[in-house]
């Protein structure tokens, strides 16, 4: 089974689409500038062998191949948290469960986004000896793609059970007080991301363009009330913490 999965940048040609590649454990990536990459990034200020990304079952390592250049790994929901992958390091183990390779060349930023959906995560539940029961959902509470998930399912959890989902714009409004940055954008990268993660979405083999957005939303939210994913005391993640307001 997969473990890791690389989102590439977008072409120059086509900047909407995003052909994901995903690495079972132990499989190995290689990207640069050069055509025998296993991903070819097309830029004159990316060397020829840059960098290669290795799946180690819930988590990946990094090594930069590059003679001069240091790579930044981003935790695109922490507040600035990052780690630096200098020149020649090989095998950096990266720990966030979905993270952005910032590469420099020759005056631009080019990211690469590495999802690592299978991250586990301990359950305060004690009892018997022995090798825990795989969980069937793994969702961290704390991280924006549960809050967008928890906006997405906020209409039939306040009790109107076939309310239509909120269009895309309501969701950013939703989230605006918690989340000023948030946007269209940022949204859909989370459904998107949700989608994978939740097991949704087929592998790149099995489908040409995958789900519509909307089927993709309907197929969440209906997911995650079947079985309880998101519950309405969750929707705490949703309060303005302003003072004096009141979340509807």
């Amino acid at each position: 089974m997969y473990s890791i999965i690389v989102v590439p940048p977008p072409s120059a040609e086509d900047q909407l689409d995003h052909p994901q590649i995903r690495l079972a454990p132990g499989e190995r990536l290689t990207f640069g500038r050069g055509a025998d990459n296993d991903l070819e990034i097309a830029h004159d200020g990316v060397s020829r062998r840059a960098g290669a990304i290795a799946a180690q079952g819930a988590f990946w390592v990094l090594s930069n191949l590059s003679s001069s250049q240091t790579y930044v790994v981003e935790n695109p929901e922490g507040a600035g948290e990052h780690i630096k992958v200098g020149p020649g390091r090989l095998d950096a183990p990266v720990p966030f469960e979905f993270s952005r390779i910032v590469l420099p060349a020759a005056g631009d930023l080019l990211s690469v986004d590495v999802w690592a959906p299978r991250h586990d995560y301990l359950s305060t539940a004690g009892g018997l000896d022995g090798a825990t029961t795989a969980p069937a959902f793994s969702v961290d509470r704390t991280k924006r793609y549960f809050a967008v998930l928890a906006a997405l399912c906020e209409p039939r959890l306040r009790g109107e059970p076939h309310a239509p989902l909120p269009t895309m714009d309501q969701v950013v409004e939703r989230l605006r007080p918690n989340w000023p940055a948030a946007s269209r954008t940022s949204v859909q990268w989370n459904i998107d991301y949700l989608a994978v993660k939740l097991r949704l979405k087929p592998a790149p083999d099995t489908a040409d363009t995958g789900p519509r957005l909307n089927g993709k939303k309907e197929s969440l939210v209906s997911l995650a009330l079947r079985f309880d994913l998101v519950r309405e005391d969750d929707l705490v993640v949703l309060a303005d913490p302003s003072p004096g307001r009141v979340a509807p």
